[in-house]
């Protein structure tokens, strides 16, 4: 009883005070003026996230390195450079008679599809992304190709993870061959049952499946954290640049 009692009375207090402010507004010569008179001269803005057209701008900004926000290739450079240190770490430290496992997401990890980002305004239709993967006209992205034919030198096998649809393999694989990716122990697309999978469920069964055949999986490279992330773990991920879109 006595909570409902203070309530009312918490209550009351607050209603008088806030007649008591009206009253002192509404005064000739208060010294409270409403708060239009005292913002003459300046604009009102809400709060509000960064402006979509102006971070297209930067993004632009960012993959041509010519914003301070960054600059894309340097960072794909920086990012690359650690996974191939990182790999090379864990060769040296494996056991003898290890089978050692690289992984590799596609997109915007092996391949770059800029152009076409770029030519829909960091847009997407999904009829016009099959095309341009049917296409193969997508680049290898220069470090992660070095990463790639690294783990073939020190006899590393690579596979690849994507969570492109399965109807695409052909025209993935024919891309990668003329990106300069010459072999691969595994590739993995998005099966019928999988195209609605969660990411980081479908990609740790993908890895699940790899550590079931007998490997150890020693570096795992990915431009969006449901690429690394899930179990199993590799012994090193590294995540690479990717601020044109995101995929949970």
């Amino acid at each position: 009883m006595m909570k409902f009692v203070t309530a009312a009375l918490a209550a009351a207090v607050v209603v008088e005070l806030c007649a008591a402010a009206v009253l002192a507004q509404s005064k000739p010569g208060s010294e409270q003026e409403p708060a239009t008179s005292q913002r003459r001269g300046q604009v009102s803005a809400p709060r509000e996230p960064q402006n979509l057209g102006l971070l297209k701008i930067d993004l632009k900004k960012y993959h041509d390195c010519m914003c301070t926000c960054g600059c894309y290739e340097a960072s794909l450079t920086q990012q690359d450079d650690i996974a191939i240190a990182d790999l090379e770490r864990a060769v040296r430290s494996a056991s003898r008679g290890e089978r050692l496992a690289l992984v590799l997401d596609i997109d915007e990890t092996s391949l770059s599809n800029y152009p076409e980002m770029a030519a829909h305004n960091f847009g997407s239709v999904q009829k016009d992304w099959d095309k341009w993967a049917e296409s193969g006209k997508a680049k290898a992205i220069p470090g992660t190709l070095k990463l790639e034919q690294k783990a073939e030198q020190l006899g590393v096998a690579v596979f690849f993870i994507t969570g492109r649809n399965y109807k695409l393999r052909a025209a993935t694989e024919r891309n990668l061959r003329e990106a300069g990716y010459a072999d691969w122990a595994g590739l993995t697309l998005r099966s019928k049952d999988e195209v609605h999978e969660a990411t980081i469920q479908y990609k740790s069964a993908a890895r699940e499946r790899i550590v079931q055949a007998g490997y150890k999986i020693i570096l795992n490279v990915g431009d969006q954290w449901s690429d690394l992330k899930g179990s199993p773990q590799a012994e090193y991920s590294v995540k690479l640049p990717n601020p044109y879109y995101y995929i949970p």
